[in-house]
């Protein structure tokens, strides 16, 4: 099998993350257990997912010229994605706030940093993602940014993957450019707007789309007919921050080799449910081996 080649452009940040018997409520202060730095933010943890799961995978966006930007390129160095592109820019990484609960459950506040700076794309960065078999994109960095990755692929024959999150208005020429729409179902209402709650209505306006449902699996929906509910694989959950991520990388390197996607999400699951076994954002994200293993249980 080929390895398929994946080119993420997204966010960096560092994730400080602090667990909880309970998430707090406005006002309240809750005792915490215990506190770590982690390496994060949708862009790198899909790129990183990616690598891990068996792409050759370059990461496009922004990093600042703090102690944390050193880290972010550090960690994306040591799992294999390929950053001689990333930008460092001057001033502060993105960082995201992250509690934990005893439940796995979570809240994050994103400050974006650098990747705010992520602007318009050189002919370099251009280059590397007309060279890709899918380009991966998120919401953390600047719409525009997003928008002109999205339509230089797919003007080059490059699948696109856009990973909606976290929720925003799309211009409709994003949207005319994606292939494969993943959102989870808050992101799905913040697109289809209130009052429908059918994953098919997502083909008004892309070709294909997978909602992801937690721990209850994800839907895959086409044009070509396809409604297809894909269940979710049962681990005990220590940790749902990354999960998300984990399947979003999984599922690009999926498609990329080729596999029939509702194949891809199965797997794609299976890598978020890996993930979800362990505490952190890009330090949990699961290799081949262990997503093969427990996709092999079910």
């Amino acid at each position: 099998m080929r390895q398929p080649r994946v080119v993420v452009a997204g966010s960096a940040n560092m994730d400080l993350v602090a667990t909880a018997p309970a998430l707090p409520r406005p006002g309240e202060t809750v005792l915490g257990n215990d506190f770590t730095m982690v390496p994060g933010g949708k862009g790198a943890n899909q790129a990183i997912a990616a690598s891990r799961a068996g792409a050759s995978c370059s990461f496009l966006g922004a990093i600042g010229s703090d102690a944390f930007g050193v880290t972010l390129k550090a960690r994306l160095a040591a799992s294999g994605v390929d950053s001689a592109h990333a930008r460092v820019v001057y001033g502060s990484s993105g960082v995201a706030l992250v509690v934990v609960n005893a439940k796995g459950e979570n809240t994050i506040v994103v400050t974006p940093g650098a990747n705010r700076a992520f602007g318009a794309l050189t002919e370099a960065e251009l280059a590397t993602i007309k060279g890709a078999d899918v380009l991966v994109c998120q919401l953390e960095i600047p719409v525009e940014t997003v928008t002109q990755a999205a339509v230089a692929a797919r003007a080059a024959g490059v699948r696109v993957l856009l990973n909606a999150a976290p929720a925003r208005d799309l211009p409709d020429e994003l949207l005319a450019a994606v292939d494969l729409l993943v959102v989870n179902e808050g992101e799905a209402q913040a697109i289809l707007g209130s009052g429908s709650e059918d994953p098919a209505a997502l083909l008004s306006v892309v070709p294909r789309a997978v909602v992801t449902l937690g721990d209850e699996g994800a839907w895959y929906v086409s044009r070509d007919g396809e409604g297809t509910r894909v269940p979710a694989f049962k681990v005990d959950t220590v940790d749902s921050t990354a999960a998300g991520d984990a399947f979003t990388g999984a599922l690009a390197v999926a498609w990329g080799e080729g596999r029939d996607l509702v194949d891809a999400v199965r797997w794609a699951c299976a890598a978020g449910a890996v993930c979800a076994r362990r505490l952190g954002a890009s330090v949990s994200l699961p290799t081949r081996d262990e997503i093969d293993t427990l996709y092999a249980s079910a």
